[in-house]
């Protein structure tokens, strides 16, 4: 990181997407997404003497280029690396430009030269010079492999391509652009040459020899024009370039075209991303796949104090580029630069660039992973920390998940938030025995184990030290009797010694009455884990424990419950009798028999048993008689409707003497006989119920039975007001209006009577009409029945003599034939022998004339 020294290097870092009237964070607050790191030693005393003028670097060496039109070359400490054969421009260095391998290195000036040499040898140097300046050069990437002609390009007024012959040692030039106007940058990426000149940018394929395309660049709405502004240019890959120009940065990608002519060269250009942005960009690099940061000054070059620049982080979401993080760079003399005075370069091995202006070079990264763990934890960020710490853990070289965690435990307990660190710990510690007991007698010695104690291992096979367990119990059982019950119901016996936390539950009961119930019940799972299950059973129904049932069903001890059905239903009735009935079931007499002491739960328990199973209950329909009758009056009645297994005396005697009349009148009425008029009785003179005294007579459609309910009813208006309209679905309404007396008064009476003779009215025109329309279809019935049975009869050869049983149409003699109108057949001569020729004998005989 920078140092603060005479002066700050590094200020105000925030988040670029808040705005600015909003409070801001403090610095200290925010995790940085860069560190920065100034170069000093030879770098800085040759900064101060001759001023930076342009600067290329990879994972080995930095070269530097001056204004005085030296070249310089230091490692990553800033420290000079002598090469004595270094040529020197007499005018201020305009480019440097390494190969892939960093053996060569190609520079240029406005003094028109440019040359080629080696860092470490003498062999392959090549020096090009014309008469009009060279703004920018760019070396083959592969110069220093044989084969490759060692060629470089070069940029002034043309583009221009210097090669090596292999035969001969002469350096040929080829013109590949003749430019109006200077070739201000270039930049070489595997097959691919970019430049700018003038309002656009080209790309040029090296190998085929052709231009695969340019990309134009508008000139600005104000009154900046674009050759007051260098263009920077970075390739990302070899085949994606970044450009930023003035206040907009654009991404390319090259693309194969899908068919080609042999004019046209085999690659496009595309354009994918274009952006503005609210300043002046200087420089423009790749940080990793989805993140580019642009070095930028937001003054105009004209302006008389420059201010200081900024290295804006921009993040790809949803193919759009968000500005998430911006460093004001405090560099020195950055008051006196314009944008052309700094330089932003990256190299494509390191994750890494490098910072410059005249009079400073910094080198910029972003943070590892174990540095950002480190920040994150000075910050008291320990959830962060962890989580980048077990995300990136296989690339961490001094930090562990653990230590992170040992850290925030220890964070968390010097602020007393004990159920946190408890939590951290069961992340952390895993099941490691040492570690454990070494953290729990930390929560120990603050008096703080029960925060930790749902955490402790409890697993046998990996448990701690007993002693633990039973100082979390103890703890919790003094201070969180409710935390003491569920763990004891969580841990398994074999973690502590029972007999010992049982002793200690049993003195607190008696020092904390306050407490009995719920330790009393913490007492029986104790029990319960050293086995002796007859003990515990009655403990836990000593106690109305709810668990008692599941306890039972676990292991088995449901013939160990007679002699105490009484207890268990006191637990929960309604619980323990869906225990009873549905479960493995008890000899039912003998239930039965035990809870004949408490008539509410045999009540209950046969209740129960009538419902889910009712053949077995059948023999104890008389003893549920009186019980619903005691308990429950409301299911009596359908009981007595649906079965035929009690007897009718005992339940009238029940019925009459819990004064339940609708089932006396149901018990009467089954009886039949004088039952019958028993149950009448009861409604009309107990219950004096006219509605129920009505259904019941309809219901046995008595004679009787109406006359003696309408006698008795036939003084009471209300009874008239209620039957009168009603009487016709059940009798003739002169019975009832015969009995009514005069000195009755009747509401409504005469409205009634009117009614009444309306619809008798009614009803005998409906008869008439009935009638009317009957005789009507029987004599036309019968007239079509009269004329069909005058047509003709077909006589066929297999019809038979009534008489002779011989056929009616011989083959050789013909005789005279009867028919009647009842179809029976006849020879003349045999009927003749009968006596009468006009009655059929067979209807004679049959006593049938009606068709004859």
């Amino acid at each position: 990181m920078l140092q603060n020294s005479s002066e700050r290097q590094l200020l105000n870092s925030s988040d670029a997407s808040k705005p600015d009237n909003e409070d801001l964070l403090s610095e200290d607050e925010i995790e940085p997404m860069l560190k920065y790191e100034r170069l000093c030693n030879d770098v800085q005393t040759t900064a101060q003497k001759e001023a930076v003028s342009c600067i290329t670097f990879n994972s080995k060496i930095i070269c530097v280029g001056t204004l005085w039109g030296l070249v310089h070359v230091f490692n990553h400490l800033g420290k000079r690396i002598h090469i004595e054969h270094m040529k020197a421009h007499t005018v201020a260095v305009n480019q440097i430009n390494l190969d892939a391998s960093g053996d060569f290195i190609a520079t240029c000036a406005d003094d028109g030269k440019a040359y080629v040499y080696g860092l470490y040898t003498v062999d392959h140097q090549l020096q090009f010079t014309t008469e009009n300046p060279v703004y920018s050069v760019a070396i083959d990437p592969h110069y220093s492999k044989l084969g490759t002609n060692r060629r470089f390009i070069t940029g002034s007024d043309r583009l221009l391509l210097h090669e090596k012959s292999y035969f001969m040692s002469a350096m040929r030039t080829n013109a590949l652009q003749r430019s109006i106007g200077s070739v201000e940058n270039l930049k070489w990426y595997g097959r691919f040459v970019a430049y700018a000149y003038q309002n656009n940018v080209r790309i040029y394929d090296i190998e085929e020899r052709k231009l695969v395309g340019l990309i134009q660049w508008d000139q600005p709405e104000d009154n900046e024009t674009l050759d007051r502004y260098s263009c920077c240019l970075t390739w990302k890959n070899s085949t994606t370039l970044l450009i930023g120009w003035l206040r907009t940065f654009r991404i390319c990608h090259i693309e194969r075209r899908h068919s080609t002519t042999k004019e046209s060269p085999t690659f496009m250009i595309n354009v994918v991303i274009t952006m503005k942005v609210d300043c002046f960009i200087c420089g423009i690099c790749p940080l990793d796949v989805t993140q580019l940061v642009i070095l930028a000054n937001r003054k105009k070059r004209t302006s008389g104090r420059a201010s200081a620049p900024r290295l804006h982080l921009f993040q790809c979401e949803n193919s759009k580029y968000v500005e998430v993080h911006f460093d004001t760079l405090s560099l020195r003399s950055y008051r006196l630069y314009t944008c052309d005075d700094y330089h932003l370069e990256h190299c494509h091995n390191e994750n890494k660039f490098i910072i410059a202006c005249p009079k400073d070079v910094v080198i910029a990264a972003p943070y590892s992973d174990d540095e950002r763990i480190d920040w994150l934890v000075a910050h008291n960020k320990f959830e962060e920390a962890m989580a980048l710490a077990t995300a990136k853990q296989e690339y961490l070289q001094r930090n562990t998940p653990f230590q992170v965690g040992q850290k925030y435990i220890n964070y968390l307990l010097s602020r007393h938030e004990y159920g946190l660190a408890g939590q951290i710990c069961a992340q952390v510690l895993g099941e490691d025995k040492d570690l454990w007991e070494k953290e729990a007698f930390k929560f120990a010695r603050a008096g703080q184990l029960r925060a930790i104690s749902q955490y402790l291992p409890a697993d046998p096979q990996h448990k701690l030290d007993p002693h633990i367990y039973e100082m979390a119990l103890c703890e919790c059982m003094k201070r969180e009797p409710k935390k003491f019950e569920d763990i004891i119901q969580k841990w398994s016996p074999q973690l502590y010694n029972v007999d010992d936390v049982k002793g200690a539950v049993r003195e607190i009961v008696v020092s904390c009455p306050d407490m009995e119930k719920m330790l009393l019940e913490t007492l029986d799972a104790l029990l319960t884990h050293s086995k002796p299950y007859e003990e515990a059973l009655d403990f836990f129904i000593a106690v109305k424990y709810k668990g008692v049932f599941e306890y039972i069903q676990e292991n088995k001890l449901e013939k160990k419950l007679y002699g105490k059905l009484n207890g268990l239903l006191d637990v929960d009735p309604q619980q323990a009798v869906n225990f009873l009935v549905n479960g493995e079931r008890l000899n039912v007499d003998e239930v039965v028999s035990e809870l004949q002491t408490n008539k509410y739960y045999q009540y209950l328990y046969l209740d129960a048993l009538n419902t889910n199973s009712k053949l077995e209950a059948h023999k104890y329909h008389d003893l549920l008689v009186k019980l619903y009758a005691e308990f429950c009056p409301a299911k009596l009645l359908p009981l007595l409707r649906c079965s035929r297994y009690y007897l009718l005396p005992e339940a009238l005697t029940v019925c009459e003497k819990h004064n339940l009349y609708r089932e006396v009148v149901h018990l009467l009425s089954r009886m039949g006989g004088s039952g019958t008029e028993k149950a009448l009785n009861v409604l009309l003179h107990t219950v004096d119920d006219m509605e129920m005294a009505t259904l019941f007579c309809e219901k046995h459609h008595d004679f009787e039975l109406w006359q003696k309910l309408i006698e008795h009813y036939k003084a009471k208006p209300e009874f008239i007001e209620y039957f009168l309209p009603r009487i016709d679905q059940y009798l003739d309404a002169r019975m009832l209006i015969r009995r009514i007396d005069d000195r009755v008064p009747i509401a409504d009476l005469r409205h009634c009577l009117k009614d009444k003779m309306d619809q008798c009215r009614q009803k005998i025109s409906i008869e008439e009409s009935c009638k009317n329309i009957f005789m009507s279809d029987s004599n036309y019935a019968f007239k079509s029945f009269v004329s069909m049975q005058k047509h003709g009869h077909r006589v066929d050869n297999d019809f038979i003599c009534n008489v002779c049983n011989q056929k009616v149409l011989p083959e050789n003699n013909f005789n005279n034939i009867i028919i009647f109108l009842c179809s029976h057949i006849f020879h003349e001569k045999c009927l003749s022998s009968t006596g009468n020729l006009k009655i059929c004998v067979v209807c004679v005989a049959s006593n049938s004339k009606i068709y004859c």
